[in-house]
């Protein structure tokens, strides 16, 4: 392999250096965020990061970040021998769907998701069986064992979109019972829900937004549509996290309250200097097991790799390509 110079820790470090102390990222990252680049030019592998992992992974060593939509388009262009998910499991999940000839890694698998844990293939069959002929769109937060039991997949950024595209008056939307009823509220087709929940999202309260609005006057609040009902219309304006970095971009408010995963409004900090952050520090506990040591491990020993049974490749597969044409 030809020599291989990665970048001095001045350029390393800029991206973080306006929330982030220098001493602290030498002492805590550094070593760690140039082991990964080296490990990732040696083995031809390219770091997809959710919006919810933390700066150092986010603007350090992520090759393509964004939401869950964002990463499974990426996932189909991407011109590397190894795809390495800085997300949860179901992340890579969809990414080996997407890339069933490329290895595709995830650094613990224990990293889950509450929603994807709230139900399972054969749940989706019983709700199939109760409403027949009525389709099953299912939020990209669930196994590939449950895309395959369903006809078409959404995110939280396209599933107004995903819903409408059917043309029908009524949809099984699983397995998030948050947002199937807030795309209820929005397009007034009647959506038959599950009852799991974001365990991040569902802590939060509208008691909880008037208070921030008290304490912040002139506080915009911009809300995670896996929110209850009731904290979606008390805030400002709902959307997907990549619909709320496009709310700041082109809104610039002075003071944001981001009503979702914590991380997300420390890794715009970082590029929106002007706004002020309030945050509600409400951690998702299965993407904070992604940390760079975690990382480099994976790198270095090639693991963990995510494996779909073949049996369910097809069906899961052809539920998220679906969601991309649409």
């Amino acid at each position: 392999m030809l020599a291989f110079n990665i970048p001095d820790r001045d350029t390393l470090y800029q991206p973080v250096a306006s929330i982030m102390a220098r001493d602290f990222w030498e002492d805590r990252y550094a070593a760690d965020i140039e082991a990964i680049i080296r490990l990732k030019k040696q083995h031809n592998a390219v770091i997809l990061a959710h919006n919810y992992q933390t700066p150092e992974i986010f603007h350090c060593v992520a090759d393509i970040r964004g939401d869950s939509l964002a990463l499974a388009r990426a996932a189909q262009n991407i011109d590397a021998d190894i795809i390495f998910m800085a997300g949860v499991h179901f992340m890579a999940e969809t990414a080996k769907l997407l890339n069933t000839e490329k290895k595709v890694l995830i650094p613990d698998v224990a990293a889950g998701c509450s929603l994807a844990e709230g139900i399972t293939a054969e749940n989706v069959r019983y709700l199939k069986q109760a409403y027949p002929g009525v389709p099953v769109v299912t939020y990209v937060n669930s196994t590939a064992a449950v895309k395959a039991e369903s006809d078409i997949c959404c995110t939280s950024g396209n599933a107004r979109k995903v819903v409408e595209s059917l043309n029908v008056p009524r949809v099984i939307m699983i397995p998030d019972e948050f947002l199937a009823r807030n795309i209820q509220a929005e397009t007034g087709i009647e959506m038959i829900t599950w009852p799991a929940h974001c365990e991040v999202h569902e802590r939060f309260t509208p008691q909880e937004i008037r208070q921030y609005r008290r304490m912040h006057p002139g506080v915009k609040v911009v809300a995670h549509p896996e929110c209850p009902p009731e904290v979606v219309e008390a805030a400002d304006y709902s959307g997907s996290t990549a619909q709320m970095i496009t709310y700041i971009a082109e809104e610039k408010p002075e003071k944001v309250l981001l009503v979702t995963e914590c991380s997300m409004s420390d890794n715009l900090a970082a590029e929106y200097p002007n706004t002020t952050f309030v945050r509600p520090c409400n951690l998702c506990p299965h993407m904070k097991r992604i940390t760079l040591p975690a990382i480099r491990k994976s790198l270095e020993n090639l693991e963990a790799e995510v494996v779909i049974p073949e049996a369910l490749q097809e069906r899961a597969r052809l539920a998220v390509e679906r969601m991309l044409r649409v």
